[in-house]
């Protein structure tokens, strides 16, 4: 049975954690009482620690974190990470969290009310803190609960196979660079960031050092531009609390939970890191991917993904689910009896719409043994010069299809793996009278699954609106309407014969589930399941930049996130590629200069080869039965 809400609850505010370089870290400390007397219990209990950089005493955090754990007998440590808000030292985003977390860990587990027990949890920047502590092996760590965090920050997250992600930029602006110490100390710099759009930023790409509110921020803007700009052989990617990968041999071995979700921005780094360390590892590894977006106990309870439904059946307490893996590791419980893989299998909905208008997709949670799943065949569907999809490799010589890319006018982002493309919402009400605090954020590009064609909303789009796939710019492939249902689960990868005429390009892959025209849905609906990019001189992973050699042919290997989904029958399997998925990624200006400041722009003409010698295709791990 699962702890109960028996105790209540004491907290002490600010408690100072030093680390080993003398930086006090400012910690609330929550504990179970005598419900009777108030005062704080005598046995020691097991301690639960939560790293933010979103502020300790947020109320969500403290009813959701610290009140409702410590009310079931845990001690529950919230800190604020170094150099935001009550704590001291200077904040560049992710660097020095291995350290201070492996710190904090063995403080807490040092303390009397502890009982030398400490688990971790958290969501996106609290989970890649927990990855970080753990290289450290800190004593005391006993188990973690990651949802949706890194792995290599190099591969997927910060940079993503060269390219940047730009949610970096627009965090910075937004919920980070926001709330930075001197932007609350100071009225005017309030202002300033409150009154940045960062689509307008967007608009006029690359952001260069100096010239947005960033240059008032010096320390963000560092962090901004060296994650945009530093080279893959720079060492500067083996940080441990930045690269876990990397460290994956020392990582502590305790029981954890990966946790994360199809449409997540961290959805591969969470099926990497359950598979590289859950058989490294000898302690109870979990991986569990839901269908939801990016965020805890508010989107674990949603049914839906952007304009996509699944059902009620896809939603999840995350924070019971939580508190029963706990009471199983830290209290010894018998109230986790979960599978080893975990995964909610999307499709085999009535395709009809939702009151609200979204598609019915539909799904279920399945169970696996192992990730990947040892039962999903890769199955290789090429690319054909009439635009086909299929299981029979071509057999045309020197096929090959041919668009123009222009950097100026790249290909918009509608949703997917995205998370924190956000400005604040402009508001004419003065600061004083609604703080950043207070104002809404609004998405730029949307999360999760969405039809895959621009209407006004959709940034960077100008009418005539349609879908994507009538761009000029955009390379088609599907299937003929399927005669029997598809069942894919687990990593996709693209191999792309691609070759440019000039010194560096992007490609980029998206795998799409296409809905055929009905009474719901007129013209058809082209879900979006996952997607990749590949910047050309950084091609196959490779950490030394090497520019291409115009008019040469290159195997590009693009690894997307990974998904489950049935495609229905009369549903067509797509794959579209091109070289561009913006604001989702920086652009590529095609001429081979400098990352992220380059302020020359080339049109390139690029080509996609589907023949016998050079067959492109995506590689799908399909089920059976």
């Amino acid at each position: 049975m699962v702890s109960l809400p028996e105790y209540g609850v004491t907290v002490r505010h600010d408690v100072t954690v030093e680390t080993r370089d003398g930086t006090a870290l400012a910690t609330d400390v929550y504990r179970p009482t005598d419900p009777e007397t108030g005062e704080p219990i005598d046995e020691p209990k097991p301690a639960l620690l939560v790293r933010t950089p979103y502020d300790k005493r947020a109320r969500e955090r403290v009813e959701q974190a610290g009140n409702w754990y410590a009310e079931r007998g845990y001690v529950v440590a919230l800190q604020d990470v170094r150099g935001r808000y009550a704590s001291d030292g200077e904040f560049y985003l992710l660097v020095n969290e291995a350290e201070d977390g492996a710190d904090t860990v063995e403080w807490l587990a040092d303390r009397p009310y502890c009982d030398g027990q400490v688990g971790t949890m958290g969501t996106s920047y609290m989970a890649w803190v927990q990855n970080a502590l753990a290289t450290q092996r800190p004593r005391g760590l006993a188990a973690m609960f990651v949802n949706q965090g890194a792995a290599n920050a190099w591969k997927a997250t910060l940079r993503h196979h060269g390219a940047f992600e730009l949610r970096w930029l627009t965090w910075s602006l937004t919920i980070g660079g926001g709330f930075a110490k001197r932007v609350l100390e100071d009225e005017d710099l309030r202002r300033r960031i409150a009154d940045v759009d960062t689509r307008d930023m967007l608009a006029n790409e690359p952001v260069l050092p100096g010239q947005s509110p960033l240059s008032h921020l010096p320390n963000y803007e560092e962090y901004v531009f060296d994650f945009a700009r530093t080279p893959g052989d720079d060492a500067f990617w083996e940080d441990p609390s930045i690269n876990f990968e990397a460290h994956y041999e020392e990582s502590a071995d305790v029981p954890t939970v990966y946790a994360g979700s199809w449409y997540d921005s961290y959805a591969k780094a969470t099926c990497d890191n359950f598979e590289a360390l859950s058989d490294r590892k000898a302690s109870d590894h979990f991986l569990l991917m839901g269908a939801w977006t990016h965020g805890g106990q508010s989107t674990w309870t949603k049914p839906y993904s952007g304009e996509t439904a699944f059902g009620d059946a896809m939603t999840r307490d995350y924070r019971e689910t939580k508190l029963r893996f706990f009471d199983r590791y830290l209290k010894g419980r018998d109230t986790w009896d979960e599978p080893r893989v975990q995964y909610f299998r999307m499709g085999a909905g009535d395709g009809t719409a939702t009151g609200d208008g979204k598609l019915r997709h539909g799904g279920e949670w399945k169970a696996g043994s192992d990730w990947p799943l040892p039962d999903a065949d890769v199955t290789a569907y090429y690319a054909h010069g009439d635009g086909t999809l299929a299981t029979d490799p071509p057999e045309a010589v020197g096929a090959s299809t041919t668009y123009e890319f222009d950097p100026r006018d790249p290909v918009p982002t509608l949703g997917g793996n995205c998370s924190s493309y956000y400005t604040f919402e402009p508001r004419e009400e003065r600061i004083e009278d609604l703080p950043l605090a207070d104002r809404p954020t609004v998405s730029i590009t949307g999360r999760g699954g969405y039809d895959q064609r621009t209407r006004p909303e959709t940034f960077g789009a100008d009418p005539p609106y349609g879908p994507l796939e009538e761009r000029n710019d955009v390379v088609v492939f599907r299937t003929p309407p399927l005669e029997e249902a598809v069942e894919v689960a687990g990593p996709i990868r693209v191999r792309l014969h691609a070759s440019t005429d000039g010194p560096d390009t992007d490609f980029t892959a998206k795998l799409i589930d296409e809905y055929p025209a009905s009474e719901a849905f007129p013209s058809g609906f082209a879900l979006n399941l996952t997607d990749a990019i590949c910047r050309g001189r950084y091609r196959n992973y490779r950490r030394e930049p090497d520019l291409l050699e115009p008019g040469e042919t290159y195997e590009f290997e693009l690894e997307l996130y990974p998904t489950a989904n049935v495609f229905e029958p009369g549903h067509r399997i797509r794959l579209d590629v091109s070289s561009s998925n913006y604001p989702r990624y920086d652009v590529n200006h095609n001429t081979g200069g400098d990352l992220y400041g380059d302020r020359e722009y080339r049109t390139a003409t690029n080509t996609i080869h589907h023949s016998a010698e050079r067959p492109t295709h995506v590689e799908l791990p399909v089920r059976s039965g």
